[in-house]
């Protein structure tokens, strides 16, 4: 009998379990000092859940880097059956080449409608924003989207890239994007508002791009586009820690508000 859901802290019992069984799957690895080799004994097993639906892996804090990212992303790719994907890789260090190897293999995945990525402080810089952009251009039924890459040096031309690829995201519906301290200027919230507006069914954006190098003119200019996003009931945005002062925040969600959206600004100080 195929089972629902299965909870696993122990690398050894998963391996050991009835693989093919799995629908629903939460594997707990925080902290477990979790190297490349072990990392990709976990893709490999992983690939054996021919059935799997539903995923939660936290690898966080743990010695993955370029060539674990590469196994596990392997045998996730194969998951193609997959529509749930919570995958935590905060405090490793892939790199920009892990990214771009779990990027590539991740695309794959074209079921996905509910993603959630974290790499929190992994260097991954613009080549490896790019290379989980081209990732995302790919899920085509991808409704609810969570990417937390935040202390990653992504830049200007990462996040541009990112946001060019939400574009063929068409059935998305929510977005949270975590891209604090990463070097973002006007450029790259130019390019992510120009995005932004292009997706019809976004509803709810939660956006956090506070301690970055965003000035008012680029603050300015991405209420602006904000505000053309005609469908979108719910706004939270967070430029706080960049270059810009209390009352030029006003006018920026003034701005905002013009098409009722409700805008929170977190506190700057």
């Amino acid at each position: 009998m195929i089972q629902q859901k299965q909870y696993f802290n122990n690398l050894e019992e998963f391996i050991k379990s009835e693989l093919q069984s799995h629908l629903v799957l939460e594997i707990d690895l925080f902290a477990k000092q979790i190297d490349d080799e072990v990392a990709t004994c976990l893709g490999s097993t992983i690939a054996k859940c021919t059935n799997l639906l539903n995923l939660k892996l936290d690898l966080y804090a743990n010695y993955i880097s370029e060539i674990g990212a590469l196994g596990l992303g392997s045998g996730l790719g194969q998951c193609t059956n997959l529509s749930n994907l919570n995958l935590s890789l905060n405090r490793n260090s892939i790199g920009y080449q892990g990214a771009l190897s779990l990027g590539s293999a991740l695309s794959k995945c074209l079921n996905l409608s509910n993603f959630e990525l974290n790499l929190l402080y992994n260097q991954i810089g613009q080549d490896g924003a790019q290379g989980l952009g081209s990732a995302l251009a790919n899920f085509n039924n991808l409704s609810n989207l969570n990417l937390c890459l935040g202390f990653n040096q992504i830049g200007d031309e990462g996040l541009s890239s990112l946001g060019s690829s939400l574009v063929n995201c068409t059935k998305l519906s929510n977005l949270t994007l975590v891209l604090m301290a990463n070097y973002i200027g006007n450029e790259g919230v130019l390019g992510l508002g120009s995005s932004l507006v292009k997706c019809a069914n976004l509803q709810n954006l939660n956006l956090d791009l506070s301690k970055n190098e965003i000035d008012v003119e680029g603050a300015s200019n991405l209420g602006s586009s904000l505000a053309k996003c005609t469908n979108l009931l719910n706004l939270m945005l967070d430029l706080s820690f960049n270059e810009i002062n209390e009352s030029e925040e006003l006018k920026i969600k003034s701005k905002c508000l013009k098409s009722k959206i409700l805008v929170v600004f977190q506190n700057s100080q």
